[in-house]
């Protein structure tokens, strides 16, 4: 049952995509924006940091915060630009079903735990190859937040870049793996930053950008 009721929910999750697109179309045409404005699709697996990380750079309130099951989009306001970001939920049940929500992404930003334990690991690894070797976000810049940095167990960027074979995983594309913690919103806005960077062009380069661990971190 509780399967059925999964499904149920994610159709409905696809259809309310539908009715936002077309509001969208239907509605913001009134006046151009000011700054440009990007669709993002924000991906990793439950509790990876992603529904928080959102609302805190949203300034909304994180006392009651669930795991998504479907998908939210918030539209997370820049300097430089605008980002609609798709979170989508990152439940066992959900994963399989992720590469529905990606049409008409222009970035990706994948949240990893980087104190999770070992099993994780590899599930990262087999989700996020998935993801980038997908062939609707083929080539698009992708934004690695390697969450939970202000836990002991917290892995450093150059471990995560090697346990996932980064290098040869992200290869074609504009990437950068930034470390953060939702208890310091500016590491997270970082790395945020860097990446807007890729998207409006401003940084051209093919070569990954590492960012400096955390100050005072192992």
């Amino acid at each position: 049952m509780s399967g059925v009721c999964g499904k149920i929910q994610l159709c409905c999750g696809i259809c309310r995509i539908g009715v936002y697109t077309i509001y969208r179309l239907l509605c913001c045409k009134a006046e151009p924006a000011s700054r440009p404005e990007y669709s993002v699709v924000c991906l990793g697996l439950t509790k990876a940091g992603k529904s928080t990380m959102l609302a805190l750079m949203s300034e909304e309130a994180t006392d009651n915060i669930e795991p998504t099951v479907g998908f939210s989009i918030k539209a997370v306001q820049f300097k430089d630009c605008i980002l609609n970001i798709k979170e989508i939920g990152g439940g066992e049940g959900v994963r399989p079903y992720w590469k529905h929500y990606y049409d008409g992404a222009e970035g990706v930003v994948f949240v990893l735990d980087s104190a999770c334990p070992e099993e994780d690991v590899e599930i990262v690894k087999k989700e996020l190859g998935n993801v980038l070797t997908d062939s609707t976000l083929e080539h698009l810049p992708c934004l690695i937040l390697a969450s939970y940095q202000d836990s002991e167990n917290a892995r450093s960027v150059d471990m995560i870049t090697t346990l996932l074979d980064l290098k040869k995983l992200c290869k074609g594309r504009q990437w950068l793996v930034h470390p953060c913690t939702i208890k310091d919103l500016k590491t997270v806005k970082e790395g945020f930053s860097a990446f807007n960077k890729y998207l409006i062009g401003e940084q051209t380069e093919d070569t990954p950008e590492q960012t400096e661990e955390i100050k005072g971190r192992i």
